[in-house]
């Protein structure tokens, strides 16, 4: 298979923790970015993308961004941010790296990228380890958790408590099942009565139709967008719309916290950018969708049009602007996770957020 073609085949209609385990692959055998343009992108050799004019490039302020998973359309607003020139109207270099194997937050929390995408959870884990990782969510990159469960339609799964004497597939993650069962319970449901499967497919909507799984937690703007464009009739509910503890937030912006204390100035004009960035995708989402597959061609555009429309509405929602995040929800799903043991270490659940960044 060459290049080209294993990255069509790994970026088409990949799941979100599917993403994860297919960005080193990626990475090794395809460039990801957008080739030279007037816009001021370049790509590189190792499947970076990064702003540059070629003039005073010395007096830039450089940024490493490193992605969580391969890029997709919770990335949009930073790639139009790179490819409208806002980071350089800014003053900023910024280069877009992909995750190493052992993931994007240890890449921010050791300062090899100074900024990064990460997810409340994640930041949790590391809050609750022995010896935690300085970096802390600096913005919101989607208002509300548009994570939930998905079903083929002719099953009849409208509701969590329908799950029983079905298949799950399941990443064997605590908190994942804890969640799971959290919003079965709150139905009248029993989770001792789903039979969890491996979860081990590159795509929820094929695992359905190969009857791999009857259930599969899946993100809305993916994975059910993806069933709309394969015209596939699925089933699905929200988690938010059984239990709000579970609106949490992901993903989030996070910057190193080093990098933060002595650069201010540079992790705020980079927010203004990025924030640029998704406000466009807001107002123009068909334009933004099109920067998107500008940039990484190996993408379905179809999906990533119709991915994009959904999340034009999903960036800022019913927040007063783009980024910010409710301390009283972030509060919340940390003191679930205490209350439920879900954590190493007690939390303290006001910690790993730092909203002085953005304007």
């Amino acid at each position: 298979m060459s290049d080209k073609n294993l990255s069509q085949s790994l970026f088409k209609n990949l799941s979100r923790r599917q993403f994860v385990a297919a960005s080193g692959a990626v990475a090794a055998t395809a460039a990801l970015a957008a080739c030279n343009n007037s816009s001021g992108t370049v790509e590189g050799p190792d499947g970076t993308a990064s702003s540059s004019d070629n003039a005073g490039d010395a007096d830039k302020t450089k940024i490493s961004f490193v992605l969580d998973y391969t890029p997709n359309t919770n990335h949009t607003g930073i790639y139009v941010a790179l490819a409208n020139g806002y980071f350089a109207d800014e003053g900023l270099e910024v280069e877009i790296v992909q995750p190493p194997a052992d993931g994007a937050d240890a890449l921010i929390g050791a300062g090899g990228a100074q900024m990064g995408v990460s997810y409340q959870d994640y930041i949790a884990n590391n809050l609750a380890s022995d010896q935690p990782m300085p970096y802390s969510a600096v913005a919101a990159v989607i208002q509300h958790n548009t994570s939930g469960i998905m079903s083929r339609e002719e099953d009849g799964i409208t509701h969590p408590a329908a799950m029983e004497g079905h298949t799950y597939a399941t990443w064997n993650m605590p908190v994942e099942q804890a969640t799971v069962a959290r919003v079965m319970e709150a139905d009248g449901g029993d989770f001792s009565k789903v039979e969890l499967v491996p979860y081990e497919v590159d795509d929820e909507v094929s695992g359905l139709r190969a009857n791999m799984f009857d259930t599969v937690w899946v993100y809305e703007a993916w994975a059910v967008q993806n069933a709309v464009v394969q015209d596939f009739p699925y089933n699905y509910f929200s988690f938010i719309s059984v239990d709000p503890v579970f609106d949490y937030y992901t993903p989030v912006i996070a910057a190193n916290d080093d990098f933060a204390a002595e650069n201010p100035d540079a992790v705020k004009a980079f927010l203004r950018a990025v924030k640029k960035g998704y406000e466009y995708a807001v107002e123009n989402p068909d334009a933004a969708a099109d920067i998107l597959c500008e940039q990484v061609p190996e993408l379905d555009a179809d999906l990533v049009h119709q991915s994009q429309t959904f999340l034009a509405d999903q960036y800022t929602a019913d927040a007063e602007s783009w980024g910010v995040i409710d301390p009283e929800r972030w509060a919340a799903f940390y003191q679930w996770l205490n209350d439920n043991d879900l954590v190493a270490n007690k939390l303290d659940v006001n910690a790993g957020y730092d909203l002085s960044f953005l304007e």
